[in-house]
């Protein structure tokens, strides 16, 4: 079986970096989650309360999402990255999760933000993974761009933890 790093960055890419060095690191594939309609600056300058993140995030909408991977079932292991919006994961990754059948994959999320907490990110997320993210609220760490060799060690075992780049903020 294989492992996959799957993502979702913003405009700035920190959290492409950082999905790109893992997958090097582990010898994993990558596959970016883009929405149909790629987010502009305005749309995720989350102080406009107009914003299209704003809009998305607090009308619980889904975003449609571009491109599938063909080969799922291959995968047993998926690490899975984004920034954090409002204390979880954007909507256009839980639309993306919904697509797919998470039986019997080992998740590892990880996360980029400019400094919110990681909150209930886990538990926000598990709906729409099968509840795979149920016991990695209680394993979640923050870590520090310094702390990267501590998290790739950390993610190759089966422990499940974030990754947060702070002051590297995605908005």
């Amino acid at each position: 079986m294989k492992s996959i790093v799957i993502y979702f960055s913003a405009e700035t890419g920190k959290t492409r970096k950082i999905a790109e060095e893992l997958a090097a690191e582990l010898g994993a594939d990558i596959f970016e989650i883009k929405p149909e309609q790629p987010y502009t600056a305005a749309d995720i300058k989350w102080t406009n309360p107009l914003a299209r993140c704003n809009k998305e995030k607090l009308g619980k909408k889904d975003v449609p999402v571009v491109g599938k991977i063909g080969n799922w079932d291959e995968y047993d292991t998926v690490y899975l990255g984004f920034p954090i919006w409002y204390y979880g994961a954007p909507n256009v990754v839980n639309t993306f999760c919904k697509g797919y059948d998470w039986k019997g994959k080992t998740l590892h999320i990880f996360a980029t933000s400019g400094g919110s907490g990681i909150g209930k990110t886990a538990e926000k997320l598990a709906p729409y993974v099968g509840g795979q993210t149920s016991q990695m609220q209680r394993e979640s760490r923050l870590y520090r761009r310094s702390q990267f060799d501590d998290f790739v060690i950390g993610v190759a075992r089966p422990l499940n933890l974030f990754y947060t780049a702070s002051g590297c903020a995605e908005a």
